[in-house]
């Protein structure tokens, strides 16, 4: 996808973090923007700082996790500007406990956040997008815990994976279509955004989630310490993400140091060998 100006992106979780910067750096590549997340309130105050006309801009209470708002995303968003050239399937949340402490519920919420919104945004948006003249480009947030497996993140760890999956049999089908949209694959590592607090968002209808003991309470220390202590920012994964959209590249793995770690597994997987635990 060469041309950004006066065409539309949808950015799913949109009023902080990934979503946040790519809605800025959208906004400064001349896009129009719907933006969703379920922050309303918030959407709205991160929406004020991007400076745009109302005519460039519209902004969608989502909760990805459903599919009826997210068919009613994608129909708001054909209405209103015509047509959708770059999909960010961004939203997500985080969830650290060991394996068998997690409730029905806590997957569900984890799996519906992270990985069902990104087939709901498939299903809904990619049909329409592959009658477009114009083409356009869908990008996938995963993360470095779709390509590893890190301990005290199984649900996450599942759905970031079923991610990765799911973005590269889309990309050998729009292949063999012969259509002209490209994918992408975003996989960070540790980004200082507010994922480790994302239970504030929780749905009333996954209950709440109970506080982490033992084992689980030391995961989830080191997870929100690794947050906080990222060295590569929100934004510098929307810089990553436009590049490679721009270069109609699928893997964007910002963190380059984490390459060993995925050789590693891929090391432990062809040699038959138990996986090696990475301190």
């Amino acid at each position: 996808m060469k041309q950004f100006r006066d065409r539309s992106a949808v950015i799913t979780g949109a009023a902080s973090g990934i979503g946040l910067e790519l809605a800025r750096r959208a906004a400064a590549e001349g896009m129009n923007l719907v933006l969703a997340d379920i922050e309303h309130d918030k959407l709205e105050a991160a929406a004020a700082t991007l400076n745009l006309p109302a005519a460039r801009l519209l902004l969608q209470k989502t909760d990805v996790s459903r599919e009826d708002e997210v068919a009613a995303l994608a129909d708001a968003a054909f209405a209103r500007f015509g047509g959708v050239h770059l999909l960010c399937n961004n939203a997500g949340v985080g969830l650290t406990r060991v394996s068998w402490e997690l409730t029905t519920a806590d997957w569900n919420w984890v799996l519906g956040v992270d990985l069902w919104s990104v087939i709901h945004g498939v299903q809904h948006f990619v049909p329409r997008m592959l009658k477009q003249a114009e083409g356009g480009h869908v990008v996938n947030t995963s993360s470095v815990a779709g390509l590893l497996s890190t301990p005290g993140m199984a649900a996450y760890n599942v759905a970031k994976h079923g991610v990765v999956t799911l973005s590269e049999t889309l990309y050998g089908e729009l292949l063999a279509a012969k259509a002209r949209i490209g994918v992408s694959l975003l996989c960070p590592a540790w980004v200082p955004t507010a994922i480790h607090e994302s239970g504030r968002n929780r749905q009333q209808r996954f209950g709440e989630v109970k506080p982490a003991e033992g084992l689980s309470a030391s995961y989830e220390q080191r997870m929100a310490s690794a947050v906080k202590s990222g060295r590569l920012t929100a934004a510098d994964m929307a810089n990553e993400v436009f590049a490679a959209v721009a270069e109609d590249r699928f893997y964007v793995i910002p963190h380059r140091k984490i390459n060993h770690a995925i050789q590693l597994r891929m090391d432990d997987i062809m040699q038959l060998r138990n996986p090696t635990q990475l301190a």
